[in-house]
Order: structure tokens, then sequence, then C-alpha cells
């Protein structure tokens, strides 16, 4: 090769270079005006992620929606976790998303990094104001979902709080909990052999059990006397007659958390409910072991709600 003949390689190669790194900073520039640290890459309608902030009560609620691709409108669940949320089920937040569901969790008042303070009143609350954020219009266009299509799923105390907003919003027409902790039922069957003072003295210390740290603004015993005030009207008992025409999942583990959620699908059924599934897994709490089978047994319920 003669010098002339490197002397061009070589500016070749050096322009390529400058060109390469012109669009490299220029993708930089985009991203930085975006306010994000990470362009989204692609046409508009891939699965995405979402955060936002939704208000409840004078607080801002810490958020995120997985998006699923497509141009939708998509069915969308709201995942409501448990107390005090170590278990996040965030795994199959993305096997809904694959399944072309949009999929919100978000932090109760109180809760992992969220403004305000922490009880299940507040929960209920706040459960109740992540269903208004995502049936705001402009909300449901951006996350490209179908407000008329929003179910529930709630693990543990999660389950406590899809039932509770279920039974008050009648145009939640599906709802599943896995292994649901019936705040309000248990502290009812525990007066029958403690006084009500000894009753919330050991609820305070079994909540102290679970783990405080997560949760601001709250006390095992202040929580305690929360489920106490409202035992009556929390029941899932008490629920029935207002969720016997809905279409209902209810997951059970070998957590002692079963019988509770067999009593409450069975009273369903007897109500008139012939829309509720029953799934045992053997399993501890969190479903540890059976991650694959829990997902599969909520997929194929979500695949058989209507469209």
């Amino acid at each position: 090769m003669t010098k002339p003949s490197i002397h061009f390689s070589l500016a070749t190669l050096l322009s390529a270079c400058l060109a390469l790194n012109a669009v490299h900073a220029n993708e930089q520039a985009q991203s930085a005006t975006t306010g994000k640290l990470t362009a989204t890459p692609g046409g508009s309608n891939r699965a995405s992620m979402e955060t936002m902030q939704i208000p409840s009560h004078g607080s801002l609620m810490n958020a995120l929606v997985y998006v699923a691709a497509g141009a939708g409108p998509h069915p969308a669940v709201i995942l409501l976790h448990g107390f005090p949320g170590n278990e996040r089920n965030l795994d199959l937040a993305q096997d809904m998303r694959r399944a072309g569901w949009d999929v919100l969790y978000f932090d109760y008042r109180g809760s992992w990094g969220t403004p305000g303070n922490f009880s299940f009143s507040h929960g209920i609350e706040d459960t109740a104001d992540a269903l208004n954020y995502l049936r705001q219009p402009e909300v449901a266009k951006k996350l490209r979902l179908d407000p008329r299509r929003i179910v529930l799923i709630g693990h543990s105390m999660g389950g406590f709080m899809a039932v509770e907003a279920a039974a008050k919003d009648p145009a939640i027409k599906a709802f599943a909990t896995i292994s649901a902790a019936d705040f309000g039922g248990r502290f009812l069957k525990s007066l029958d052999k403690d006084q009500k003072l000894a009753a919330i003295e050991n609820l305070g210390i079994g909540l102290a059990q679970e783990g405080m740290a997560p949760l601001s603004g709250c006390t095992p015993n202040g929580l305690a006397h929360d489920v106490a005030d409202h035992a009556a009207s929390w029941s899932f008992q008490a629920k029935v007659d207002a969720l016997k025409d809905r279409t209902a999942l209810i997951v059970t583990s070998d957590d002692g958390l079963a019988t509770e959620n067999e009593t409450f699908a069975e009273a369903l059924h007897q109500a008139g409910d012939t829309k509720v599934t029953a799934v045992h897994l053997a399993t501890d709490h969190a479903y540890s072991d059976q991650r694959t089978e829990l997902s599969q047994a909520v997929l194929r319920w979500l695949a058989s709600l209507p469209k």
C-alpha cells in the first residue's frame, strides 16, 4: 500500500470515529433534556416503566407502573403489598406485563420512604386514591390503559386492602387475594378467649414481630387499636354481601391463614357467587419456593376474565 493510501485510510477512520462521537453526544444531550438518566429506545408502544407520585390526603405516594407493550388500551392491575412489605411480588408484576397487563405498584403513606403516617385506615384510603389516579383520563392515556378494566391483587395485608377497596367500589369487577390477612375477623375471633385490652396487646406484639422498620408515624399498639376500632366492619365476613357478584381468586398457602381465607371463599359461594376460584400451594407466606406456580395461577385467572 502506498503512503497516500495509508493517509486516506487513516483520515477515513478518523472521520468515522468523530461521527460516532457526535451521535453519542447528541443522544446524551437528548437524554439530558428529557430529565431522565436513560432514554427509552425504539417506538412509543414498547414495554416500559413509568414512575410517579400519587397524591393521597396531603402526601405523595411513591409509585411505578410496568406498562405493557402495544398500543392498548391495556387492562390494569393494582398490586398491593403486605405488612410491612418485604415481599413486593414484582416478579408477578413483570409476568403480568408480559401477558399484556399494566401493573401499578405503590407504597402506602408512611411505608418504604413515602411521606406521611402509616396505618391500616390510611392504607384503605391510599388504595382508593391509587384507583382514582389511574382513572384520570390523562393518566390512562399516558399509560395506555383501560380505566374500566382495573383488577386489585393483594398479598397478605394487601389482600385485606383489596377486599376493602373492592367492597367499596362496585366498578371493580374482579379482585384476587394471596394469603390475605383478615385483620377484623382475626381480632373478633381472639375476643372469644381474651379480653379486649389483652387482645389488643397480643395483636401489637404480633405486628411488632413482623417488623416495623420500613414504616413511619405508627406504633404496634397504635396499629392494634386501629384494628380493634374497626374490627366488625373490616372482617371479611362483613364484606361478603358487597362482593358476592364479583370474580375472585383466593390463593392460600401453609402459613396459618388458609382456613380463614377458605371460609371467606365458601361464604362468597354460599351467598351465590359462582365466580370464585380457590388455589392452594404448599409453601410459606412469601411463596418462596412456589413463585412460578403462584404466577401461573394468577395469569390463568387473569386470562379467564372478560375482555
